[in-house]
């Protein structure tokens, strides 16, 4: 899937009142940085339900839920940010009750919902950290894979595709003021400290900085008389990136960006492209810029030597020498066993 880039912008934002701007300072790099909560629950029949829960920050999974013990299972060292024991013990409490009272307040109302075994339910909840502002909290739920509802204003808004079942959903939830409060804490107070926390705790790991590889190839022809120019760029980190096409010093239009994939390492790859007609390709260059390169950005020229021919030499010189030295080994022992 290829999706048309946009221009770099450079923005500067308003930092958090009453905040540690320190801490956001330090990771402006990796903005937006969102910390999330995802909730799982399968409804298998009316004696029969399993919730699982998440915590994210941003595609990084930090923290479990063991819903056996109806506690949290931190995954990294910082995984707890700065919080106290005894803070960490009331938002795990809070989760626990929300879990557990959840569970049969719809099962009640399974007829007034128009539900029919099984279903499952999805919601997702956190905070993100944007241009050194911490945007409003958010929460949205599903029901099926399609949006059910959100949380707006501290109030429940059905979505269009939920229909009557949703305008229901945030009728009946608005009589449960104790979860409501609860959800409302655990967004407004305590996501923001806990995701500032968790980025100055963390700060060694997630502040890492790997640079990035780049060459370029060229890819199957996308129509007769033209040319598919990729920019390669892999083995990086932070996540965040910007890869364009340039014609000398302009980014071109048409570039074309991929997904940004994932090493099994938590380094990232990309692939950008750029459909051009044939003889047309002169003066292209691709301009990589990440946080990494201290602002050397990366520029591969189309027609020059490129990586892709550095890449293969790398490999097979060092292996061709190899050989000829393995050879003129052997052939040495050879001709001195037949001496002897």
């Amino acid at each position: 899937m290829c999706k048309r880039k946009e221009g770099h912008k450079e923005e500067d934002g308003d930092l958090i009142p009453g905040a540690d701007n320190k801490i956001v300072q330090e990771h402006a790099f990796q903005e937006p940085t969102s910390f999330h909560v995802i909730q799982m629950s399968s409804f298998v029949h009316n004696t029969y339900a399993q919730i699982q829960g998440s915590g994210w920050l941003d595609d990084l999974q930090i923290h479990g839920w063991d819903s056996d013990s109806g506690t949290a299972i931190f995954l990294k060292p910082w995984s707890k940010g700065n919080f106290s024991d005894a803070e960490l013990t009331e938002v795990v409490e809070a989760f626990r009750v929300y879990f557990i009272k959840f569970t049969p307040v719809l099962q009640n109302r399974i007829s007034e919902f128009e539900l029919t075994y099984p279903f499952e339910i999805q919601a997702i909840g956190g905070c993100e950290l944007q241009s050194g502002e911490i945007t409003v909290s958010f929460l949205r739920g599903a029901l099926g894979g399609v949006d059910f509802m959100s949380f707006q204003n501290d109030s429940c808004v059905p979505a269009a595709e939920g229909g009557s079942r949703a305008q229901k959903f945030c009728a009946i939830l608005s009589e449960y003021q104790g979860i409501s409060n609860i959800v409302q804490k655990l967004l407004l107070n305590t996501c923001p400290r806990f995701l500032l926390g968790i980025l100055d705790a963390g700060k060694m790991e997630l502040q890492r900085q790997v640079k990035p590889e780049a060459w370029l190839s060229s890819g199957p022809t996308p129509l007769p008389g033209h040319l598919l120019l990729v920019c390669h760029v892999s083995v990086f980190y932070p996540k965040p990136v910007w890869v364009m096409w340039m014609r000398g010093e302009q980014e071109h239009p048409e570039t074309c960006q991929g997904d940004i994939l994932p090493n099994a390492d938590r380094k990232w790859n990309l692939r950008v492209t750029l459909d051009v007609v044939a003889g047309e390709e002169a003066n292209l260059n691709c301009r990589v810029k990440h946080s990494s390169l201290g602002g050397q950005d990366i520029v591969l020229h189309w027609g020059h030597p490129t990586s892709t021919m550095v890449i293969i030499l790398a490999i097979i010189l060092p292996t061709f020498i190899l050989l000829i030295c393995l050879t003129l080994w052997y052939l040495r022992r050879w001709s001195y066993q037949i001496i002897q």
